[in-house]
Order: structure tokens, then C-alpha cells, then sequence
């Protein structure tokens, strides 16, 4: 068989990858992945200098943030966090925000 022919029957990893995750997540877990995209507009440059999402377990999103201070400075800000990102998301994906010091990939 040629290398060409063999190549053929491959398929991209990006798209047994979401496959896998529709089985297992239904569509709000699924438009939760878009929080990474829209984060910096939704939050502002200031904060997304300083904190960023790193995971969601149902409907709470984890934070990673740069220091204590922040974190203290997030909460107050909790409330509006959660309501411009369901906004950004288009439809209320968010119920709750936990924000810990971690790194800022």
C-alpha cells in the first residue's frame, strides 16, 4: 500500500477529541469552553492581566489569579464577573466563580 493510501484512512485528533467530549458533556458544558476565548474582553484588560480561567466543573468556573490580593479584590467583583460572561456567552452558563492562586497560562 502507498504512503498516500495509508494516510487517507487517518483523522484528525481535534475531531475524535469533540466527538468524545459531546458524548460525555451536554451543549452548556460545551459553550462553557468558550469562556478562554472571550475572557479578556469580557473582563477587562486589567483583571485578565491577573487572573484566568482553568477549568469549570459543571457550572462553577476555577480561576487561576496571580496573588491573595487579587482573589480578594475578585470576589467583590464576583457577581459582575459571572453576569458579563454569561453575557459574552449569550445565555447564563455560569452560576459561580472560585477564583485561587495558580498559574496564568
Amino acid at each position: 500500500m502507498k504512503d498516500q493510501d495509508k494516510r487517507s484512512d487517518f483523522v484528525h485528533i481535534g475531531n475524535i477529541l469533540e466527538n468524545v467530549l459531546k458524548s460525555y458533556r451536554t451543549e452548556a458544558d460545551l459553550g462553557l469552553k468558550e469562556v478562554w476565548r472571550l475572557w479578556d474582553a469580557a473582563v477587562g484588560e486589567t483583571i485578565a492581566q491577573n487572573a484566568r480561567p482553568a477549568a469549570f466543573k459543571g457550572h462553577l468556573l476555577i480561576v487561576h489569579v496571580s496573588n491573595s490580593t487579587w482573589i480578594h479584590q475578585l470576589q467583590f467583583l464576583k457577581n459582575d464577573l459571572i453576569s458579563a460572561l454569561n453575557a459574552a456567552l449569550g445565555q447564563p452558563l455560569l452560576a459561580d466563580i472560585k477564583f485561587k492562586i495558580g498559574p496564568l497560562k
